[in-house]
């Protein structure tokens, strides 16, 4: 960006600093501008400019002219891509091809989950279907698939490529691999016949994993009404209600909300069958070994062995589970038998019980504005990287709360744009994350490079008359995390789309990055979220000023390790149950494998006429690779440990991190990435160790003891 203008964007947001400043004195332009109502301009001759500036978005019909246009340029793409000489060409074209898809269909797959209106959600997801169709079509495209193959099976021409563009060129073909592309004619139409039904049964259990069960009001007792939603003479349990403080009500939340449903039960058990289906059809031993190929972890069995660290988890685990006991028996005597809808609940109590750390003490000093203040003041010292407020044109977002940010470097310019749809709305899902909407790449047409823009979504409370949005400090870490995502696409440089910023939705639509490697920027930030270094540059309370006192967050980051043992506990029988579902079929129902996988791996005891796997809804996004969780945790650790933690602010190590991590989206093996960084190449075992440090970091004492 030239100075004229940078100075023109310091210019722009001036008024907007000035005119707040007459009230709130302390905030920066970013700051004020989410401690505040937004302004909202009468202009009624205000041109629509559509979703996300795109012209054809001004209504719902829009998605048809847009999906239309995509698929009319895909077809004179896939005749460029087959006619063209193999070489750096036939990559460029087959980028182009994934990008003019991806456009439609990473903005689809946000506005059919978030956009207020019905009519736009269903155009979304009518176009998502339709783009996922032509996806697994292509896939299975032979004439396409030689092209790519002319090029890979030419050792000269593959010996002129640069290293990303050859890559690339191999990541398609791995779509193609996977998608049955070596099969004769009969059995690559039974695969792609097999994709498509996989893109409903993906959207059935998706839809179906969020719908409330409802109980007769008479079946429960009606002082207990008033916790749940009222529909004639039932009552709606939308949730598990883990937080409430009633025994009661936590447990009628479990059992009604998990009370099995058969046709998504059905839906569940079909998906499965046919994920094992399509990955036997095309090769693979297992739907997890069709999954995990290209991920730091490679195959279920490394997988597996990285999560033996079970074993080291049941001796604290153990530990845990009493410490909750006793408080149940302290909170109620008369019911005192700990159960699945106690560990929640009960885990809290814990650490604000021994650290005092009641969310309420804390949520002052962390308004929104002070955390996104925060949030640009760690980017600028680490990055270069400034945060900056603008106003959306007319049509541009989907309701008046949604902030856009420009993320702008110092030398670099304009990087990408972060909408940030953070408050509550009712039928907004309650999931905090991270949506790609356009990915960035280098055009070749035009010389320009394609400016990345995302969405973050949270579900925050809306600002009242007399204060700001005040955060809670997991909400404060959730933030961090999200930001995490958003600055792993602005700050990624990558020549082709393909490989540009986080996950992928669709094949075609971009490798972008491993899975298990994709949670390492938004978990990292999470050790920034929780350093007094850090979080004493922002956070103060929002009417005195003063800084939150440092003893506050020792007792904040202290508490964390209360019931540590358990959570990771989980989360491991949850990684295990994904292997399992997606490994060889197991002979019965997928009720009797969570029973017998939470009996092995958690500790607590199932309980019956409960089906939690239909509220998994993670299945669909990360079958297979549920465990990236806990894997990118320890790449983070290790990270966190070597390279920050003596200075979290340092910019040669905040420039090294960009250049050898988040630069590269998924245009570098995701190991190499680590390996880079580290300075050396960590094994599985490696990670098990971090992750078991961060539970106990005296863990070679512990061991030691356990042993004798």
């Amino acid at each position: 960006m030239s100075a004229c203008r940078r100075l023109f964007y310091l210019v722009k947001h001036r008024s907007l600093w000035i005119h707040l400043r007459r009230n709130v004195t302390t905030w920066s332009p970013v700051g004020a501008a989410f401690n505040t109502k937004p302004h909202r301009r009468l202009d009624l001759l205000e041109k629509n400019v559509g979703l996300f500036g795109v012209p054809e978005l001004t209504c719902p019909a829009g998605f048809q002219l847009a999906t239309k246009t995509a698929l009319k340029n895909t077809e004179k793409l896939v005749e460029k891509a087959c006619s063209c000489p193999p070489g750096a060409e036939t990559v460029e074209t087959f980028d182009q091809l994934s990008d003019g898809l991806c456009k439609v269909a990473d903005l689809a797959d946000f506005v059919k989950v978030a956009h207020p209106d019905p009519a736009f959600r269903e155009a979304a997801e009518k176009t998502c279907m339709e783009i996922g169709t032509v996806v697994e079509k292509l896939n299975t495209n032979v004439e396409l698939c030689k092209s790519l193959k002319n090029l890979l099976d030419d050792p000269d021409i593959v010996a002129q490529l640069d290293p990303d563009t050859r890559r690339v060129a191999e990541l398609f073909m791995f779509d193609f691999e996977i998608s049955g592309i070596h099969l004769d004619d009969k059995l690559r139409k039974e695969a792609v016949s097999l994709h498509v039904k996989l893109l409903d049964l993906n959207n059935e259990f998706l839809i179906g994993s969020h719908v409330p069960n409802r109980i007769a009001k008479s079946a429960i007792p009606e002082h207990l009404h008033i916790h749940f939603l009222k529909e004639g003479s039932f009552v709606q349990v939308g949730g598990l209600h883990a937080d409430s403080p009633d025994d009661l009500v936590r447990e009628i939340a479990y059992r009604i909300y998990l009370y099995p449903n058969a046709d998504l039960m059905n839906c569940l058990e079909e998906l499965l069958r046919c994920r094992y289906k399509l990955a036997k059809l095309v090769g693979y031993e297992s739907f997890g070994h069709r999954a995990l190929k290209g991920t730091m972890a490679k195959t279920p069995e490394t997988v597996m062995s990285f999560l033996k660290l079970v074993v080291f988890c049941f001796l604290r685990t153990a530990k845990d589970f009493q410490m909750m006991r006793d408080m149940k028996k302290k909170i109620n005597p008369r019911n005192s038998e700990l159960m699945p809808w106690d560990h929640p609940y009960l885990s809290g109590v814990l650490r604000a019980e021994r650290f005092n750390i009641e969310p309420s003490l804390y949520s002052p000093y962390l308004s929104l504005g002070a955390c996104m203040e925060g949030l640009n003041n760690l980017f600028s010292q680490l990055y270069g990287v400034s945060l900056m407020s603008e106003h959306p044109s007319a049509g541009e977002v989907w309701n008046e709360d949604v902030r856009k940010l420009a993320v702008v470097h110092e030398s670099e310019g304009l990087l990408g744009y972060i909408y940030c749809d953070f408050f509550h709305r009712p039928d907004k899902p309650h999931q905090d994350c991270h949506f790609t909407i356009r990915g960035g790449r280098r055009c070749q047409e035009s010389g320009q490079y394609q400016l990345p823009v995302v969405v973050l979504m949270l579900s925050l409370p809306h600002p009242t008359k007399s204060a700001p949005t005040l955060l809670t400090p997991g909400m404060m870490e959730n933030l961090f995390h999200e930001m995490g995502h958003a600055m792993h696409s602005m700050l990624g440089r990558t020549r082709y789309q393909h490989v540009t910023g986080a996950t992928p939705i669709l094949s075609i639509c971009g490798t972008r990055c491993a899975t298990d490697f994709a949670e390492v920027p938004s978990i990292l930030m999470e050790y920034f979220a929780t350093d007094y270094r850090v979080i004493s540059q922002f956070a103060r309370h929002y009417q005195t000023g003063q800084p939150l006192p440092e003893s506050m967050v020792a007792r904040l980051c202290e508490s964390k390790k209360v019931c540590g043992a358990a959570d990771t506990q989980l989360q491991i029988f949850y990684a295990v149950l994904d292997q399992i579902y997606h490994g060889k079929p197991q002979n019965c129902s997928t009720t009797e494998t969570l029973k017998n996988m939470q009996q092995k791996f958690y500790g607590l005891p199932y309980t019956p006429n409960t089906a939690w796997q239909l509220r998994f809804s993670h299945l669909i996004g990360y079958g297979a690779k549920y465990y990236s969780y806990l894997m990118s945790r320890a790449v983070a650790s290790m990270v966190w440990k070597q390279c920050f933690v003596q200075d979290p602010l340092n910019r040669d190590m905040g420039e090294r991190y960009r250049r050898e991590m988040l630069a590269h989206g998924g245009a570098k093996e995701p190991m190499l990435m680590v390996e880079g960084m580290l300075q050396r190449r960590p094994s599985i075992e490696d990670f098990v160790d971090a992750l078991v440090s961060e539970l106990n970091p005296n863990f070679e004492t512990f061991l030691m003891d356990s042993e004798s």
